[in-house]
């Protein structure tokens, strides 16, 4: 509960943190990092804001306001930008580094066990009753943003045009991105009422005492705007993109799945706005559709473990690399863990280096500006087109789990009764995404485990009858 302004005023102001600490702390949230990234922010604030008093209300917000503007995963932009603030550019790099380290070796871990055991029963009922959680997850995503985007029959049109778009005419994720942020730009300036951000998060009017950075404190030497800075974090940036896509190239050749990881990827990185669910879509078509790097039963499980590890959800990228490098056996088939483990890290560095990039430039002029941002119109629209491209991942996603041999196979009876029940949790009970894709696998379980009793018992009493 915040605190009065007088009781507040008789708090002291913590003191200087160390970057160890700091250190300490990011490492800490990498690893208790769950629930997407409501989750994620909720912690750094309780954390951040209400427990320690590093950063003030206001000023957490107003960072976090940025953070939604940008392409990439916005928690994980926020650690960056206040590690940033606190820490200067390598504070901003550890708290970024250390929100996902944890997640790429744990992800690395589990993509191993799904491949190398992923045929074992007991594995395979587990993600026999998560599979239909997933798309209830999925629908989950496109109802909530639906519902915080679409605020009036403009923004409707659009998210239902984008959904006509992409399911009946396969119009690629990139184009339907950059007709929504046109359509936007061009609303903002003759209807802006209509392409008005919807509420933002919330009003900086809680105090819970004095912050380590406040809202009055003084301008720290480090962001204030420089060209000459912006200029070397171009160059920086440019060299760390471009040496490592030039030796893959070298070393591989243009054609290489692994050049073209990095090369899709850095693509996919400058297309997620609106969150992960915004770019699986993208993902699903290049990783799927076009390369081949996976089959869609194993995009779907993917997600699954993406929502049941720390970190960004956008860290799905990391099993799709490692899946990919596996079954095609990038370093031959003796060494299929380290083609798994190389491709994911590959995927990963090239999917999260923008977001160093955006949140290291973009902070002095932000800092400078505190909340007077006027660019939000391609953004709302953008907003809403994606909530037709998750409508239709969604649906996606229930034709290869209800009918799984098809439309010409038989339905899945079974997996859509799981989905409904997810649904129903998520949305009337609100019951954690954990909670619903770990009893979702149990109960996969134990019908994998009790089919064959049950049409053995069946064919008995067949052939007695």
């Amino acid at each position: 509960m915040a605190k009065t302004s007088s009781t507040a005023s008789a708090v002291t102001r913590p003191a200087a943190v160390s970057l160890a600490t700091a250190f300490r702390f990011w490492l800490k949230m990498g690893f208790i990092s769950f629930g997407g990234p409501a989750g994620q922010i909720a912690i750094m604030h309780q954390e951040l804001v209400e427990n320690r008093r590093w950063i003030s209300e206001r000023r957490f917000l107003h960072a976090l306001n940025f953070c939604m503007l940008l392409p990439g995963p916005e928690a994980q932009q926020l650690a960056i930008y206040i590690g940033w603030l606190m820490h200067k550019t390598w504070g901003g790099i550890i708290a970024g580094l250390l929100f996902v380290l944890p997640s790429l070796f744990i992800l690395i871990a589990l993509s191993w066990c799904y491949v190398a055991f992923g045929d074992v029963p007991w594995v395979a009922g587990l993600f026999y009753g998560i599979k239909p959680a997933v798309t209830a997850i999925v629908l989950q995503a496109a109802h909530r943003i639906g519902s915080r985007a679409l605020k009036n029959r403009v923004l409707w049109a659009l998210a239902g045009l984008s959904f006509v778009a992409i399911f009946a005419f396969d119009v690629p994720f990139p184009a339907i991105v950059a007709t929504a942020a046109v359509i936007g730009y061009v609303g903002g300036r003759f209807t802006p009422d209509t392409f008005k951000a919807g509420g933002g998060h919330g009003k900086a009017d809680k105090s819970f005492g004095p912050a380590l950075i406040d809202d009055d404190t003084p301008k720290l030497a480090h962001t204030v705007f420089k060209g000459s800075r912006l200029l070397m974090l171009a160059a920086v940036g440019g060299i760390l993109w471009l040496v490592p896509m030039a030796w893959l190239t070298v070393q591989y050749g243009w054609d290489n799945a692994f050049t073209q990881m990095g090369w899709f990827f850095t693509k996919a990185a400058l297309l997620t706005f609106g969150g992960a669910y915004a770019v699986l879509p993208y993902v699903y078509q290049g990783a799927v559709e076009h390369y081949h790097w996976l089959i869609p039963q194993q995009m779907i499980d993917g997600l699954a473990l993406g929502e049941t590890t720390p970190g960004p959800l956008i860290m799905v990228v990391t099993f799709v690399g490692f899946v990919a490098g596996w079954t095609q056996a990038l370093f031959g088939g003796e060494a299929l863990f380290w083609a798994g483990a190389v491709a994911a890290t590959v995927v990963t560095y090239f999917t999260f280096l923008p977001s160093f990039l955006f949140v290291l430039a973009g902070g002095p002029l932000i800092e400078s500006t505190h909340g007077n941002l006027h660019f939000t119109a391609p953004l709302t629209a953008i907003t809403a087109a994606v909530v037709g491209v998750i409508l239709n991942l969604a649906l996606f996603f229930a034709w290869h789990v209800f009918w799984p041999s098809g439309w010409a196979g038989a339905f899945d009876a079974v997996a859509a009764v799981v989905s409904a029940l997810a649904l129903l949790a998520l949305l009337r009970y609100k019951i954690g995404v954990i909670k619903v894709i770990v009893s979702a696998g149990v109960l996969g379980l134990a019908v994998t485990l009790v089919k064959p009793w049950v049409m053995a018992l069946l064919a008995t009493a067949m052939a007695g009858a």
